[in-house]
């Protein structure tokens, strides 16, 4: 099969097309053929290293998100047939330690990830565990399956079972434009919050309205802390916002802080623009101000954000699909920060 490998760390000259053995599946083990891949920030975290996760290895084939069709099932695999339209989901836990028993596999200390540990989908062929596929229905094209997995997942956890966002509750979004955030406005909004989201362009400000955010406030890099927070109070009648959600770091640390209600919630699920922030200590604790951080979504919750997927009203646009031969291409679409949704790769 083709694949695209990562042969070392740095700029997308380390990707390379090369011919690998087709996958067989082991016992429980399906091979999937990839009708697409979604491309995520942390594909290209990982190309440029150092690569932050343990376990991971050179060479490496990326790509996290992939919905597909079963080619070959493994021994004792029998929830899943030859032809079966299915999406993966990336995390794949031992099902057997303490914490997979208890459901919080989030934590299993034995979790593989699908493009990260293991080989993933910018290939024609991905092998995974029958167990992490799920059935995509008829009225979902493959293409946009895999569109759902990380950024669905991610945003699902962080909003619902990290941030508790309940209906009447004012959030501020940023980087509207981005994978995680335009689910997290979505989500939020079926959950019945009034949203407030930054984006750096008037054309990702548009987009973000025109999925639901309720409120758009133009944050570019260089803008002023005050004039993110002073625009929240403004929206707020000078509260401002119980929970704010907070994928980027630095660079919008400051202002996440400021723009938060007494007893607010700053929920924070990545850290592209730097890994260290700075809290003001006495204005935090005065305000009793929380610091939540969002930690690996569950398979259970895997499973309920595809159910709401399903049942329709969420949508993922794609800015750009590339073919596999094109992966450089894509990751370096993904590297401009001008995408406004995900980027696909079609093998």
């Amino acid at each position: 099969m083709r694949a695209v490998v990562q042969n070392g760390f740095g700029g997308v000259e380390v990707l390379a097309v090369e011919s690998l053995p087709d996958p067989a599946p082991g016992p429980g083990e399906v091979v999937v053929q990839v009708a697409a891949c979604g491309l995520n920030h942390l594909d290209v975290m990982r190309r440029r290293g150092p690569a932050k996760i343990p376990g991971f290895t050179l060479p490496h084939v990326a790509g996290m998100d992939v919905a597909g069709t079963v080619a070959a099932v493994g021994r004792d695999v029998v929830t899943v047939a030859v032809g079966d339209r299915v999406v993966v989901n990336p995390a794949v836990p031992c099902w057997e330690c303490p914490a997979c028993l208890a459901g919080d596999d989030g934590y299993c200390p034995a979790t593989t990830i699908v493009g990260a540990t293991a080989p993933g989908g910018y290939a024609e062929y991905v092998k995974v565990p029958a167990r992490g596929t799920y059935p995509v229905p008829g009225h979902v094209p493959l293409e946009e399956a895999a569109l759902v997995p990380t950024i669905w997942a991610t945003a699902w956890h962080a909003v619902s079972a990290t941030g508790g966002l309940i209906a009447g509750e004012c959030v501020l979004i940023h980087a509207a434009a981005s994978g995680v955030s335009l689910a997290a406005i979505q989500l939020a909004k079926q959950l019945g919050a009034t949203v407030i989201a930054t984006a750096s362009s008037e054309d990702k400000l548009a987009f973000a309205g025109s999925i639901g955010a309720d409120h758009l406030v133009l944050a570019g890099a260089g803008t002023p802390t005050e004039k993110v927070a002073c625009a929240v109070r403004e929206v707020t009648g000078g509260r401002g916002v119980e929970m704010v959600l907070d994928h980027v770091g630095p660079a919008t640390w400051p202002a996440s802080i400021l723009s938060l209600a007494p007893r607010g919630r700053l929920v924070f699920v990545g850290d592209t623009t730097g890994p260290e922030v700075t809290i003001p200590l006495e204005y935090a604790f005065h305000f009793g101000l929380r610091f939540l951080g969002s930690d690996p979504y569950s398979a259970r919750e895997f499973a309920e954000v595809l159910e709401r997927y399903w049942r329709g009203g969420l949508v993922t646009p794609v800015d750009a699909e590339f073919p596999l031969t094109e992966a450089a291409a894509a990751q370096t679409r993904l590297e401009e920060r001008r995408a406004i949704g995900k980027v696909l790769l079609r093998p």
